[in-house]
């Protein structure tokens, strides 16, 4: 398939800049994936949608304050958005300034931590924070939370909460698995009251998720790696599933990633390690048989891979439809049940 396949016009003020007053708030809109039915709906009915017996499968990653802000050694203004923790005092980052940092430079962060600069690598540098101060106590400290591109404002209070899932635990993600974000503790207790298991994957999502598809052809596009794990007793749990014929639900693509990873081989193992999965139309799914997922970009692989699981014209119908009744759109937007 061509990548302008999959643009949609999305209008601007669609693009959900602050998230719903309360998590569950959201709209839902569900789309049965065998015959394109379309219901609209709000994100609690999802009590009454799932079954005694289904098993929500999560990613439990946790979002990093990631960005920070500091100069150049020389004196030059810089934005440090981090990539990915590598230790405790190392890390890859993408680099913000009037002129690229040099290899052995340092970085002055908020005027209190330098990292020197030791290495580059395309668009990614690699940081060695300097002193004993590990890299993430420094952005507990003074970073903020790294909101999406296309969220046109600055990061707020409120952020380090709601861009965060209630069930988030292991640090390490520099975007939001956003489908979680529509759930609260009460809901996951109801869910749980009515018999529907809960398992958690951990991939730690990279800024990589918002990088533009830059082929027409989609095959050729090459994706990002994002380290995840799958343990034995989330397969456990999956295949006791899918032996009484019930259903696995997967909450968000990148739980979809994780799981579909780890059933490469054909069959479903515990994984831990890393991931460039590519999902796109004819893929052919070997653990989920539902999905909830916010609303994607166009022309994105989110996009290519709700559409792989739902069926290209069916996704596209229901992005048509979203749009004419005014969904909120992307990490602070609506979401859609596909079953």
């Amino acid at each position: 398939m061509k990548l302008a396949d999959f643009h949609y016009a999305l209008p601007q003020e669609l693009i959900a800049q602050y998230p719903s007053e309360q998590r569950t708030a959201s709209r839902l809109l569900t789309l049965n994936k065998t015959n394109g039915e379309l219901a609209d709906k709000t994100f609690t009915d999802i009590v009454k949608l799932l079954e005694p017996g289904d098993l929500l499968v999560m990613n439990n990653t946790k979002v990093i304050p990631a960005r920070m802000f500091g100069h150049k050694d020389s004196g030059g203004k810089v934005e440090v958005l981090v990539e990915r923790v590598i230790n405790p005092f190392e890390v890859i980052a993408q680099v913000r300034a009037s002129k690229s940092p040099k290899i052995g430079s340092s970085i002055i962060l908020d005027n209190r931590h330098t990292c020197q600069v030791l290495a580059r690598e395309d668009a990614f540098y690699r940081l060695a924070i300097q002193g004993e101060t590990s890299v993430l106590q420094i952005m507990d400290d003074i970073g903020h939370m790294p909101l999406p591109p296309y969220i046109e404002r600055s990061d707020k209070s409120e952020d380090a909460q709601r861009y965060q899932t209630v069930y988030a635990q292991h640090a390490g993600a520099v975007a939001a698995p956003t489908a979680g974000l529509h759930f609260d503790e009460a809901l996951l207790a109801q869910l749980a009251d009515k018999g529907i298991a809960q398992a958690y994957v951990t991939l730690h999502v990279g800024a990589g998720t918002f990088a533009p598809v830059r082929v027409e052809n989609i095959a050729e596009h090459k994706m990002h790696h994002e380290w995840l794990a799958v343990t034995q007793a989330t397969v456990d749990k999956i295949l006791a599933t899918k032996a009484a014929h019930k259903r696995v639900v997967a909450v968000g693509t990148t739980t979809v990633r994780s799981l579909e990873t780890a059933a490469r081989s054909g069959q479903l193992s515990a994984y831990e390690g890393e991931t460039d999965i590519f999902i796109t139309p004819g893929f052919e799914f070997q653990v989920i048989d539902a999905l909830i997922t916010n609303f994607h970009l166009p022309e994105s692989t989110l996009l290519m891979l709700v559409s792989a699981f739902a069926g290209y014209a069916p996704t596209m119908q229901a992005y048509a439809h979203a749009i004419q009744q005014r969904y909120r759109f992307f990490s602070y937007g609506d979401a859609m049940l596909i079953y």
